[in-house]
């Protein structure tokens, strides 16, 4: 009988979290952690598209004033382009599964996300915009556009990066989401 080639174990990674997993492991979970986080964004945004689709088609709309149209058009654009960016990494997926590029996917996904994000938050912010245009014909419409996008801004970005900022250092569970 031949000889029998041992099998290597895998490589067991010992994060800052605790955590005993083969980078393969982290790698799935990863994927995992990232496809919810889309999943969460993506409803929004189709909730939000569906609504400007229809809002030009409505009898009301040929009474929007000409900043009204522009919120729209430019809020529409801001919900594509987010919508785009958030399909990217099932695309990206779909083309190089099991081609041995997850990590890439992940990273890629990662950072795509995350600029879908400052897209989606233009959005909700000119659809409050165009919202409070039409409803209270202008008045403080400035007033809430810009509450809108200081508070998303604050608890989608400023929040994270504070807690960076005061946990440099710490790890590099602190550092980067590539590395979790």
């Amino acid at each position: 009988m031949g000889t029998v080639e041992p099998v290597p174990s895998p490589v067991i990674l010992s994060g800052s979290d605790g955590r005993d997993e083969t980078a393969a492991e982290r790698l799935d979970r990863n994927t995992i952690e990232l496809l919810n986080e889309l999943r969460v964004a993506g409803t929004g945004i189709q909730i939000m598209f569906a609504f400007l689709l229809i809002v030009p088609f409505n009898v009301g709309w040929r009474h929007v004033s000409s900043f009204g149209r522009t919120a729209y058009v430019v809020t529409l654009l801001c919900v594509a382009i987010a919508s785009v960016l958030l399909i990217a990494p099932s695309v990206h997926h779909r083309i190089l599964f099991r081609h041995g590029q997850k990590e890439y996917v992940i990273r890629t996904a990662n950072r795509l996300a995350i600029l879908a994000a400052v897209f989606l938050a233009a959005g909700f912010t000119g659809i409050l915009i165009l919202i409070f245009d039409v409803v209270s014909n202008g008045v403080g419409t400035v007033v809430i556009g810009v509450a809108t996008a200081v508070g998303i801004a604050a608890v989608w970005f400023g929040l994270p990066l504070m807690q960076l900022l005061v946990h440099k250092g710490d790890g590099p569970e602190t550092a980067t989401v590539e590395k979790r």
